[in-house]
Protein backbone atom coordinates (compact mmCIF):
# COMPACT_ATOMS: atom_id res chain seq x y z
CA UNK A 1 0.00 0.00 0.00
CA UNK A 2 1.50 3.46 -1.03
CA UNK A 3 1.81 5.92 1.07
CA UNK A 4 0.58 9.54 0.69
CA UNK A 5 3.09 12.11 0.14
CA UNK A 6 2.51 15.30 2.54
CA UNK A 7 2.92 18.72 0.37
CA UNK A 8 5.33 19.75 3.26
CA UNK A 9 7.76 16.04 2.67
CA UNK A 10 6.86 16.57 -1.41
CA UNK A 11 8.31 20.19 -1.38
CA UNK A 12 11.48 18.96 0.79
CA UNK A 13 12.37 16.52 -1.87
CA UNK A 14 12.43 19.52 -4.69
CA UNK A 15 14.79 21.01 -2.60
CA UNK A 16 16.83 18.18 -2.49
CA UNK A 17 16.53 18.12 -5.94
CA UNK A 18 20.21 19.73 -7.84
CA UNK A 19 19.44 22.72 -9.64
CA UNK A 20 21.08 23.71 -13.03
CA UNK A 21 24.37 25.37 -12.80
CA UNK A 22 22.87 28.22 -15.05
CA UNK A 23 20.56 29.17 -11.89
CA UNK A 24 23.49 30.13 -10.43
CA UNK A 25 25.14 34.00 -10.58
CA UNK A 26 28.21 34.45 -13.18
CA UNK A 27 31.49 34.81 -11.32
CA UNK A 28 32.62 38.80 -11.55
CA UNK A 29 35.62 38.78 -13.81
CA UNK A 30 38.43 40.50 -11.96
CA UNK A 31 39.32 43.95 -14.00
CA UNK A 32 42.99 45.40 -13.88
CA UNK A 33 44.07 48.80 -14.69
CA UNK A 34 47.36 49.30 -16.37
CA UNK A 35 48.28 52.70 -15.92
CA UNK A 36 51.81 52.99 -17.74
CA UNK A 37 53.68 56.23 -18.17
CA UNK A 38 54.66 55.32 -21.57
CA UNK A 39 53.26 54.83 -24.50
CA UNK A 40 52.15 51.08 -25.81
CA UNK A 41 54.68 50.48 -28.07
CA UNK A 42 57.46 51.40 -25.99
CA UNK A 43 55.51 49.64 -22.95
CA UNK A 44 55.28 46.59 -24.86
CA UNK A 45 57.86 44.37 -23.70
CA UNK A 46 56.47 45.27 -20.37
CA UNK A 47 52.99 45.08 -20.57
CA UNK A 48 53.16 41.69 -22.79
CA UNK A 49 55.55 40.33 -19.73
CA UNK A 50 52.70 41.01 -17.23
CA UNK A 51 50.27 39.34 -19.60
CA UNK A 52 52.51 36.22 -19.34
CA UNK A 53 53.13 35.91 -16.06
CA UNK A 54 49.41 36.53 -14.90
CA UNK A 55 49.00 33.24 -17.46
CA UNK A 56 51.18 31.05 -15.58
CA UNK A 57 48.73 31.99 -12.62
CA UNK A 58 46.09 30.94 -14.31
CA UNK A 59 44.75 34.64 -15.24
CA UNK A 60 44.16 34.70 -18.83
CA UNK A 61 43.14 37.91 -20.35
CA UNK A 62 39.42 38.41 -22.05
CA UNK A 63 38.44 35.19 -20.35
CA UNK A 64 38.76 35.24 -16.41
CA UNK A 65 40.31 38.82 -15.87
CA UNK A 66 40.14 41.58 -17.76
CA UNK A 67 42.83 44.24 -18.09
CA UNK A 68 41.84 48.08 -18.90
CA UNK A 69 45.23 49.59 -20.31
CA UNK A 70 45.80 53.84 -20.47
CA UNK A 71 49.05 55.10 -21.69
CA UNK A 72 50.23 58.44 -20.51
CA UNK A 73 52.99 58.80 -23.64
CA UNK A 74 55.39 60.38 -21.28
CA UNK A 75 53.33 63.21 -20.85
CA UNK A 76 53.37 63.97 -17.32
CA UNK A 77 50.27 66.34 -17.19
CA UNK A 78 48.09 63.52 -18.21
CA UNK A 79 48.49 61.14 -14.86
CA UNK A 80 45.91 62.54 -12.89
CA UNK A 81 42.98 62.07 -15.85
CA UNK A 82 44.36 58.28 -16.43
CA UNK A 83 44.57 57.28 -13.26
CA UNK A 84 40.73 59.04 -12.46
CA UNK A 85 39.65 57.26 -15.24
CA UNK A 86 39.90 53.72 -14.02
CA UNK A 87 38.93 54.93 -10.87
CA UNK A 88 36.06 55.74 -12.10
CA UNK A 89 35.60 52.29 -14.05
CA UNK A 90 35.98 50.37 -10.25
CA UNK A 91 38.70 48.67 -11.94
CA UNK A 92 39.79 45.93 -8.95
CA UNK A 93 43.69 46.51 -8.65
CA UNK A 94 45.86 49.47 -10.63
CA UNK A 95 49.15 47.90 -12.13
CA UNK A 96 51.11 51.38 -12.19
CA UNK A 97 54.11 51.04 -14.54
CA UNK A 98 56.76 53.88 -15.05
CA UNK A 99 58.13 55.21 -11.86
CA UNK A 100 56.87 57.72 -8.70
CA UNK A 101 54.84 60.15 -10.85
CA UNK A 102 52.76 57.52 -11.81
CA UNK A 103 52.25 55.79 -8.55
CA UNK A 104 51.19 58.79 -6.78
CA UNK A 105 49.05 60.15 -9.58
CA UNK A 106 47.24 56.60 -9.03
CA UNK A 107 47.67 56.70 -5.11
CA UNK A 108 46.08 60.95 -5.29
CA UNK A 109 43.19 58.98 -7.36
CA UNK A 110 42.10 56.31 -4.78
CA UNK A 111 42.90 55.55 -1.13
CA UNK A 112 40.66 52.04 -1.39
CA UNK A 113 41.83 50.37 -4.61
CA UNK A 114 45.04 48.43 -4.48
CA UNK A 115 48.13 49.69 -6.32
CA UNK A 116 50.81 47.63 -7.78
CA UNK A 117 53.68 49.49 -8.05
CA UNK A 118 55.71 47.96 -11.46
CA UNK A 119 59.86 47.93 -10.28
CA UNK A 120 59.54 52.05 -10.07
CA UNK A 121 63.08 53.35 -9.38
CA UNK A 122 62.69 55.89 -6.66
CA UNK A 123 62.70 54.67 -2.99
CA UNK A 124 59.03 54.98 -2.53
CA UNK A 125 59.66 55.35 1.34
CA UNK A 126 61.60 58.84 0.22
CA UNK A 127 58.93 59.62 -2.48
CA UNK A 128 56.47 59.45 0.32
CA UNK A 129 54.34 56.32 -1.50
CA UNK A 130 54.69 53.85 1.53
CA UNK A 131 55.54 53.94 5.05
CA UNK A 132 58.65 51.45 4.77
CA UNK A 133 59.24 48.28 2.66
CA UNK A 134 58.17 45.65 5.41
CA UNK A 135 55.45 47.24 6.19
CA UNK A 136 53.93 49.70 3.38
CA UNK A 137 50.50 50.47 5.27
CA UNK A 138 47.69 52.24 3.08
CA UNK A 139 46.66 50.80 -0.17
CA UNK A 140 50.49 50.41 -2.60
CA UNK A 141 52.62 47.72 -2.47
CA UNK A 142 54.83 46.05 -5.42
CA UNK A 143 58.46 45.61 -6.71
CA UNK A 144 60.96 48.71 -6.69
CA UNK A 145 64.00 48.13 -8.87
CA UNK A 146 66.59 50.75 -7.45
CA UNK A 147 67.58 52.45 -10.13
CA UNK A 148 68.03 55.80 -8.38
CA UNK A 149 70.75 53.49 -6.62
CA UNK A 150 72.30 52.14 -9.67
CA UNK A 151 73.24 55.08 -11.45
CA UNK A 152 76.62 55.03 -9.75
CA UNK A 153 77.11 51.10 -10.73
CA UNK A 154 76.18 52.44 -14.49
CA UNK A 155 78.77 54.87 -15.07
CA UNK A 156 81.33 52.41 -13.84
CA UNK A 157 80.29 49.44 -16.15
CA UNK A 158 80.67 52.36 -18.95
CA UNK A 159 83.75 54.06 -18.10
CA UNK A 160 84.99 49.84 -17.57
CA UNK A 161 83.71 49.44 -21.17
CA UNK A 162 85.34 53.08 -22.26
CA UNK A 163 88.60 52.99 -20.57
CA UNK A 164 89.18 56.32 -22.25
CA UNK A 165 86.12 58.31 -20.94
CA UNK A 166 86.35 61.63 -18.88
CA UNK A 167 83.49 63.55 -20.61
CA UNK A 168 79.97 61.70 -20.59
CA UNK A 169 76.43 63.42 -21.48
CA UNK A 170 73.57 62.56 -19.69
CA UNK A 171 70.24 62.97 -21.08
CA UNK A 172 67.31 63.68 -18.47
CA UNK A 173 63.79 64.71 -18.21
CA UNK A 174 63.16 67.76 -15.97
CA UNK A 175 59.82 67.13 -15.10
CA UNK A 176 60.82 63.29 -13.94
CA UNK A 177 61.51 62.92 -10.13
CA UNK A 178 63.42 59.96 -10.73
CA UNK A 179 65.44 61.41 -13.20
CA UNK A 180 66.07 65.20 -11.50
CA UNK A 181 67.40 63.01 -8.10
CA UNK A 182 69.09 60.39 -10.36
CA UNK A 183 71.69 63.59 -11.92
CA UNK A 184 71.50 66.31 -9.07
CA UNK A 185 72.37 63.45 -6.08
CA UNK A 186 73.71 60.33 -7.31
CA UNK A 187 75.66 60.35 -10.36
CA UNK A 188 78.05 63.49 -9.35
CA UNK A 189 79.23 61.44 -6.76
CA UNK A 190 80.01 58.41 -8.97
CA UNK A 191 81.49 61.07 -11.40
CA UNK A 192 83.84 62.19 -8.73
CA UNK A 193 84.87 59.01 -7.92
CA UNK A 194 85.61 58.31 -11.24
CA UNK A 195 87.33 61.16 -12.55
CA UNK A 196 84.10 61.81 -14.98
CA UNK A 197 82.78 65.13 -16.05
CA UNK A 198 79.40 64.77 -16.53
CA UNK A 199 77.67 66.99 -19.09
CA UNK A 200 73.29 67.09 -17.94
CA UNK A 201 71.32 67.79 -20.94
CA UNK A 202 67.94 68.88 -20.03
CA UNK A 203 65.16 67.15 -22.11
CA UNK A 204 61.39 68.84 -21.31
CA UNK A 205 59.13 67.85 -24.49
CA UNK A 206 59.77 65.14 -27.28
CA UNK A 207 60.65 68.38 -29.33
CA UNK A 208 63.85 68.91 -27.25
CA UNK A 209 65.32 65.99 -28.60
CA UNK A 210 66.60 67.23 -31.98
CA UNK A 211 68.32 70.10 -30.33
CA UNK A 212 69.98 68.19 -27.95
CA UNK A 213 71.15 66.24 -30.80
CA UNK A 214 72.92 68.81 -32.54
CA UNK A 215 74.10 70.12 -29.58
CA UNK A 216 75.95 66.69 -28.65
CA UNK A 217 77.07 66.35 -32.45
CA UNK A 218 79.31 69.64 -31.92
CA UNK A 219 80.08 68.99 -28.13
CA UNK A 220 81.60 65.16 -28.74
CA UNK A 221 81.13 63.76 -25.35
CA UNK A 222 82.73 60.17 -24.92
CA UNK A 223 79.62 58.59 -23.90
CA UNK A 224 75.93 58.89 -23.27
CA UNK A 225 74.19 58.05 -20.35
CA UNK A 226 70.41 58.07 -20.32
CA UNK A 227 68.31 58.78 -16.86
CA UNK A 228 65.31 56.65 -16.45
CA UNK A 229 62.11 58.84 -17.25
CA UNK A 230 58.54 58.31 -18.86
CA UNK A 231 59.91 60.31 -21.92
CA UNK A 232 63.33 58.44 -22.09
CA UNK A 233 60.88 55.42 -22.74
CA UNK A 234 58.44 57.03 -25.44
CA UNK A 235 61.90 58.06 -27.30
CA UNK A 236 63.72 55.27 -26.97
CA UNK A 237 63.93 54.28 -30.84
CA UNK A 238 65.24 57.65 -31.85
CA UNK A 239 67.88 57.91 -28.34
CA UNK A 240 69.54 54.36 -29.58
CA UNK A 241 69.41 55.78 -33.21
CA UNK A 242 71.28 59.06 -32.66
CA UNK A 243 74.09 57.04 -30.09
CA UNK A 244 74.61 54.36 -32.97
CA UNK A 245 74.89 57.42 -35.86
CA UNK A 246 77.41 59.45 -33.52
CA UNK A 247 79.27 56.14 -32.29
CA UNK A 248 78.89 57.01 -28.94
CA UNK A 249 79.06 53.97 -25.99
CA UNK A 250 75.60 53.94 -24.31
CA UNK A 251 73.89 53.12 -21.33
CA UNK A 252 70.47 52.32 -20.53
CA UNK A 253 68.03 51.96 -17.49
CA UNK A 254 65.89 49.76 -19.47
CA UNK A 255 67.29 46.32 -21.30
CA UNK A 256 64.60 46.92 -24.02
CA UNK A 257 66.95 49.80 -25.27
CA UNK A 258 69.64 47.33 -25.73
CA UNK A 259 67.96 44.79 -27.79
CA UNK A 260 67.10 47.93 -29.95
CA UNK A 261 70.89 48.67 -30.26
CA UNK A 262 72.35 50.43 -27.03
CA UNK A 263 75.72 49.53 -25.75
CA UNK A 264 74.74 48.21 -22.45
CA UNK A 265 72.19 47.83 -20.04
CA UNK A 266 72.38 46.96 -15.67
CA UNK A 267 69.21 46.80 -14.29
CA UNK A 268 67.04 44.02 -12.27
CA UNK A 269 66.10 41.04 -14.04
CA UNK A 270 62.86 42.58 -15.72
CA UNK A 271 61.40 38.97 -16.44
CA UNK A 272 61.48 37.87 -13.10
CA UNK A 273 60.25 41.73 -12.14
CA UNK A 274 56.84 41.05 -14.25
CA UNK A 275 56.54 37.83 -12.54
CA UNK A 276 56.58 39.08 -9.08
CA UNK A 277 54.09 41.52 -10.32
CA UNK A 278 51.93 38.85 -11.41
CA UNK A 279 52.27 37.29 -7.84
CA UNK A 280 50.88 40.37 -6.12
CA UNK A 281 47.97 40.64 -7.98
CA UNK A 282 47.58 36.99 -7.13
CA UNK A 283 47.09 37.64 -3.73
CA UNK A 284 45.22 40.59 -3.66
CA UNK A 285 42.60 39.15 -5.92
CA UNK A 286 42.79 36.43 -3.00
CA UNK A 287 41.41 38.28 -0.48
CA UNK A 288 45.46 39.92 1.19
CA UNK A 289 45.50 43.63 1.52
CA UNK A 290 48.51 46.04 0.13
CA UNK A 291 49.45 47.12 3.62
CA UNK A 292 50.34 43.25 4.60
CA UNK A 293 52.54 42.36 1.80
CA UNK A 294 55.97 43.99 1.84
CA UNK A 295 57.66 45.80 -0.97
CA UNK A 296 60.14 43.46 -2.64
CA UNK A 297 63.55 44.88 -3.96
CA UNK A 298 65.18 42.55 -6.74
CA UNK A 299 67.26 39.73 -6.12
CA UNK A 300 68.88 39.52 -9.25
CA UNK A 301 70.34 41.65 -11.52
CA UNK A 302 71.32 41.88 -15.43
CA UNK A 303 74.07 42.89 -17.47
CA UNK A 304 73.66 42.97 -21.08
CA UNK A 305 76.24 43.82 -23.77
CA UNK A 306 75.12 44.29 -27.18
CA UNK A 307 78.32 43.24 -29.64
CA UNK A 308 76.29 44.36 -32.58
CA UNK A 309 76.97 47.59 -31.56
CA UNK A 310 80.01 47.53 -30.15
CA UNK A 311 81.28 46.42 -33.50
CA UNK A 312 79.07 49.69 -35.21
CA UNK A 313 80.88 52.03 -33.02
CA UNK A 314 84.22 50.09 -33.52
CA UNK A 315 84.69 49.78 -29.60
CA UNK A 316 86.53 47.06 -28.42
CA UNK A 317 85.52 45.31 -25.10
CA UNK A 318 87.66 44.39 -22.52
CA UNK A 319 87.19 39.95 -22.24
CA UNK A 320 87.21 40.25 -18.37
CA UNK A 321 83.65 42.98 -18.43
CA UNK A 322 82.56 40.53 -21.30
CA UNK A 323 83.15 37.35 -18.64
CA UNK A 324 80.41 39.51 -16.20
CA UNK A 325 77.59 40.05 -18.67
CA UNK A 326 74.54 38.00 -18.08
CA UNK A 327 73.99 38.15 -21.46
CA UNK A 328 75.85 39.14 -24.84
CA UNK A 329 73.89 40.36 -27.56
CA UNK A 330 75.81 38.84 -31.09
Amino acid sequence: MHKKITRRAFCSMLLALPFPARAQQPKKVPRIGYLSAGDAASDSTRAEGIRLALRERGYIEGQNIAIEYRYAEGKRERYPELAAELVRLKVDIIVAAGGAGIVEAAKNATKTIPIVMVGQGADPVDAGLIDSLARPGGNVTGITNLNRELGGKRLELLKEAVPKLARVAVLYQTTGPDSVRDVKEVLPVAARALRLTLQPWEIRAADDFERVFAALNKQRPDGLYVSPSPLMNANQKRIVGFALKSRLPSMYYNREAVDAGGLMYYGADEAESYRRVAYYVDRILKGAKPEDLPVEQPMRFEFIINLQTAKKINLTIDPNLLARATKLIK
